[in-house]
């Protein structure tokens, strides 16, 4: 008699895909695991059969993704990193909102992860009619038992993307989320969860996973900021954020390929705060493409002020890197040099 093959573990977090109507709208529903093994039941008999065991741990207070906080993705990443030995992969029922917010944040704090982790949600409950959420499911599921997949990546509409390198792209369309800078790691082809070969995360020798699991709680209120340039931005404005003693870090979004306005009092802030040793760094506007700081006149002035080229990084997965940094005890110098290194995959 052989030996049952290692279940999966599935986490559900909360968001649309478990909502049942309420009164006041959408609201978390009760008794998610019975209605998510009803639903699975409700497939075909060959797709049934395909799809691996699972235990599901549900979250006690499932929220709206659009809740969540730093402290969240700290509180997964350790659920995980308890449980994850006794599972040959997971799967992450998560909120669309946030779901790439979080995928980047598991996949710093759970580097050199040995096996699947496979997030997903859907844009209408499971009961709604038209609902993407059973094939959602059933998509991650699949992908989640699959050894080769060693990285955490999004499984939604068919399709499977690197999780640090994705962005929710569509507020309702069921094929909401993109990989604007990296090709896809997977799809669904009929019935089949194909691992496209040569896109996975590589690396030379995982040994054992090295997880980083810091303590977020210091950085989860406006420890790090987010600052998207305007026509008309001023020093002052920027000053604001960036001079205030509770902000470490701020993630700067550019014009182009890394242009910002030639500001003397402008530069001089940013590089002020630099000097302070809060860590900066700067990505484009454009979701495709990259930047490199200094290539035009008008971005040059980042470069002098300090400012880290976050090249064609997310805002979700830069964020997420500045505040994984930021929160363990590293100095200026070791921050920097590895914001600059590709991680898991992200640049």
């Amino acid at each position: 008699m052989t030996a049952a093959a290692p279940s999966l573990l599935v986490l559900y977090t909360g968001g649309t895909l478990g909502m049942v109507e309420t009164s006041h709208g959408l609201a978390p529903g009760g008794d998610f695991e019975a209605r998510l093994r009803g639903a699975l039941d409700t497939l075909p008999p060959a797709r049934r059969a395909a799809l691996p065991a699972f235990t599901l741990l549900e979250s006690p207070s499932p929220i709206d993704s659009s809740a969540a906080t730093p402290v969240d993705w700290q509180r997964l990443a350790r659920e995980i990193a308890a449980r994850y030995r006794d599972h040959a992969g997971i799967v992450v029922l998560h909120g669309t909102d946030t779901l790439a917010w979080t995928a980047s944040s598991l996949a710093f704090q759970l580097q050199g992860l040995d096996r699947p982790l496979v997030t997903t949600g859907a844009m209408r409950p499971l009961e709604a009619d038209g609902s993407d959420a059973l094939a959602n499911v059933e998509t991650a599921l699949r992908f989640a038992a699959n050894p080769a997949l060693q990285e955490v990546a999004i499984a939604f509409a068919g399709k499977l993307l690197r999780g640090v390198r994705t962005r929710k792209w569509h507020t309702s369309a069921p094929d909401a989320f993109a990989s604007p800078n990296y090709p896809l790691l997977g799809e669904r082809v009929d019935d089949d969860a194909v691992l496209y070969p040569g896109r996975g995360l590589e690396v030379q020798q995982r040994g054992a996973p090295r997880f980083e699991l810091p303590d977020y709680a210091p950085l989860a209120e406006g420890g790090v900021a987010r600052l998207v340039l305007w026509p008309g931005i001023t020093a002052r404005q920027v000053a604001a954020w960036l001079d205030d003693d509770r902000l470490r870090g701020a993630l700067l979004e550019t014009w182009g390929g890394g242009n910002i306005p030639d500001d003397p009092a402008l530069l001089g802030v940013l590089a002020r705060a630099s000097g302070e040793g809060k860590l900066l760094a700067a990505i484009s506007q454009c979701p495709r493409g990259s930047i490199a700081i200094g290539s035009y006149a008008a971005g040059r002035g980042l470069a002098d002020a300090g400012v880290l080229c976050g090249e064609s990084m997310t805002p979700e997965a830069a964020l997420a890197k500045l505040v994984h940094l930021l929160a363990q005890p590293l100095d200026d110098a070791e921050r920097r040099r590895r914001f600059l290194t590709p991680l898991v995959g992200e640049r």
